[in-house]
């Protein structure tokens, strides 16, 4: 069967409770850029919250519905159990000194598929990793973290199911992936025959283990990409010739989606690259004030009055490149 084509993870969106927390913890310790700010499309009222790598590169994005008050999730079967950053050889260490110092607790997970991997969570929970690759994609590196040792964009989403086969079986026969290999019931398919940055989704077996509940600290749904509008139309006619129940396309402003449930009934996404980031401020301002699609431009300063005021970390530098 010929596929249209998948360029690999798009974004990630989680659950948050406070966005200043949100915001201090990727820019200042991580070293990631505020790429977006705007809204909830579908809640106005609750920002939403985009950091990535300072070009807004598809495959480095993650971002937040920081809800405050929200209730903590649980991580478990059908929901995604970690969030993985790539990292360049020889910074394993860098990084694990630089949690601790900041008094985040980490785990040596060791070696995974013959990378070193670094356990931690953000201040809301959420499972994420460092995985020290040779597959990188653009660095972040013009924040607080030294570039030889920046994040480079994602490295892979881990996917938690009761069951594997039929999350395998989409992710191979409908979408297109490839079994790259199994180690300790953790299964792992990508893009391409080989690993390259933002690529890779690991689905590991946990029989045994409790279903996740959504909620801060848990991801909302992930995204894979594809180039244009008109290979989003045809895989979603891949996806309804499959049996899939699929969302109509929706407009994200910077991005057309659509939205479906994979057999273990965690949400995808298919978003498209273009329009991108800077159809409405330059790479050079992004993220710097609230950005409004215009058909909620009329209720600025109503939106603005409710959303929290949001302050940038200190030793945060604004510069970008000239892309």
């Amino acid at each position: 069967m010929a596929y249209p084509r998948l360029l690999g993870l798009h974004h990630v969106t989680a659950i948050a409770t406070d966005p200043q927390d949100s915001l201090d913890f990727y820019l200042e310790v991580l070293g990631l850029t505020l790429v977006k700010r705007t809204v909830n499309f579908d809640d106005p009222g609750t920002y939403h919250l985009y950091f990535g790598d300072a070009d807004a590169t598809p495959g480095s994005i993650l971002t937040f519905f920081p809800w405050p008050g929200a209730h903590r999730g649980r991580v478990g079967n059908g929901q995604v159990a970690a969030t993985s950053f790539a990292a360049p050889r020889g910074s394993f260490f860098y990084w694990h000194d630089r949690l601790l110092k900041r008094g985040i607790e980490v785990s040596r997970l060791g070696q995974r598929f013959g990378d070193q991997v670094l356990g931690f969570e953000d201040p809301d929970g959420l499972p994420l990793e460092i995985v020290e690759t040779k597959a990188l994609g653009p660095r972040s590196s013009q924040g607080p973290v030294p570039e030889p040792f920046a994040l480079a964009g994602f490295h892979s989403v881990t996917l938690a199911e009761e069951g594997y086969e039929r999350t395998a079986a989409m992710l191979q026969e409908v979408m297109g992936l490839r079994p790259l290999g199994s180690e300790n019931r953790r299964f792992r398919y990508a893009i391409d025959d080989e690993e390259s940055p933002a690529s890779i989704v690991d689905v590991v077996c946990a029989p045994a283990g409790p279903t996740g509940q959504l909620g801060a600290g848990t991801v909302h749904h992930l995204a894979w990409r594809t180039s244009n509008d008109a290979d989003q139309r045809e895989w979603r006619n891949v996806l309804v010739r499959a049996g899939v129940n699929v969302s109509p396309v929706m407009d994200r402003r910077y991005f057309h989606s659509i939205y479906y449930r994979e057999p273990g009934g965690i949400l995808f996404e298919i978003a498209t690259d273009a329009p991108g980031f800077a159809t409405d401020e330059p790479y050079s301002r992004l993220g710097e004030r609230l950005m409004l699609p215009p058909w909620l431009e009329s209720s600025r300063r109503a939106i603005e009055a409710t959303l929290p005021p949001l302050t940038m970390p200190g030793d945060v530098t604004h510069l970008r490149s000239s892309s």
